[in-house]
């Protein structure tokens, strides 16, 4: 492990092993923590640390304190066709999605198109996750999940929307083109990394305490006055996403969660299709091709390099932190490695 000046290089081994450690520490058994550990490593590796070795601490903290049940498991609640909901009953969010995912695609291989709809589960991570796995074995995937109320609607200034995550994927030349997507302009993992850099975002992201678009990340944490990505449009599909993954999981909507006071019992919803099913699936790599050729054509503005489809600039990182080891922030790694022996130090950790 090398140090700079305020980031370290961990190994992805390193990770994966100093993670399953706490979390069997936390009572997760040995192939539940792996499992777990193996997804924060994956989106560490992948560059999207927000939601990575940056949550891990929440994370670890929702476990310890009972929010997050560590052994917990989903269980079939009713079916019908292609469609199942599922009780999550407050497992660990990463390993109720993978759970989710996979029946998804089990039903879109029986029926060419599945869907599993997700109640009381907690915090999926990073929703690309999901769409990756399924993506790199075929299946074009389609899910999102709802969130504490933490975005106004267009033109109010309280919060009653979520950010609610949402995340589209198809395979493509062995690996995948995945959006990974909040509907906030930033999500707040990516404003909370910006706060803790003590830097600015590069684009306006919410308002402060006095009503003024700003750039300033630890302000608009402050307010909870996220702008919707695409401003009212954002807003709306905010509002039809979480109504879809209540009233399909039977779950709670951001409204019910945000009465309680941490994150969790959240709803999802994950759709798997099955292209080898479909008649032009000879033909779909070439169409596809043919699209991103174009689209790489695309002439940059003064200020950027190439254009990049959603997933690429995710490929290069995992190719980069693979080789390299993965940038880590040293007051990070230094209160994870301590969790190894200590950990009280979560009382310090916020839960949102």
């Amino acid at each position: 492990m090398e140090e700079t000046t305020s980031t370290v290089i961990v190994q992805a081994d390193e990770m994966q092993d100093c993670f399953s450690n706490i979390l069997i520490k936390l009572g997760f058994t040995e192939s539940n923590a792996k499992q777990c550990a193996e997804i924060f490593t994956a989106n560490s590796v992948d560059g999207v640390y927000t939601h990575g070795v940056n949550r891990f601490p929440r994370f670890a903290r929702y476990v310890r304190d009972g929010y997050v049940k560590a052994n917990a498991v989903p269980s079939l609640q009713s079916k019908f066709g292609g469609i199942e909901q599922w009780d999550g009953n407050m497992g660990a969010g990463p390993l109720n999605g993978v759970h989710a995912t996979d029946n998804a695609m089990r039903l879109a291989t029986e029926y060419g198109i599945g869907c599993v709809a997700l109640s009381n589960t907690n915090h999926w991570m990073r929703a690309g996750y999901y769409g990756w796995r399924a993506a790199k074995k075929g299946f074009v995937f389609i899910g999102w999940t709802n969130t504490i109320a933490n975005m106004p609607a267009w033109g109010a200034t309280d919060a009653r929307l979520g950010n609610n995550p949402l995340v589209m994927a198809m395979p493509y030349n062995y690996e995948a083109i995945v959006l990974d997507m909040a509907m906030s302009q930033y999500s707040l993992g990516a404003m909370e990394q910006v706060a803790m850099r003590n830097e600015m975002l590069p684009v306006n992201a919410g308002f402060d305490k006095d009503g003024k678009l700003t750039n300033d990340p630890s302000a608009i944490l402050a307010t909870r006055r996220l702008i919707p990505t695409g401003y009212w449009k954002g807003a709306g599909l905010s509002l039809v996403l979480d109504l879809l993954s209540v009233i399909l999981s039977n779950g709670l909507s951001t409204q019910e969660i945000s009465k309680i006071p941490v994150e969790y019992g959240l709803s999802q919803v994950f759709i798997a299709i099955d292209l080898s099913k479909l008649g032009n699936h000879s033909s779909m790599a070439a169409a596809i091709e043919n699209i991103i050729a174009d689209y790489h054509r695309s002439i940059p503005d003064g200020g950027s390099q190439k254009i990049t489809y959603p997933g690429e600039r995710v490929m290069q990182s995992r190719k980069k932190n693979l080789a390299n080891g993965i940038p880590v922030m040293k007051k990070v790694w230094d209160l994870i490695t301590t969790l190894q022996t200590d950990t009280s130090v979560l009382d310090r950790v916020p839960y949102i």
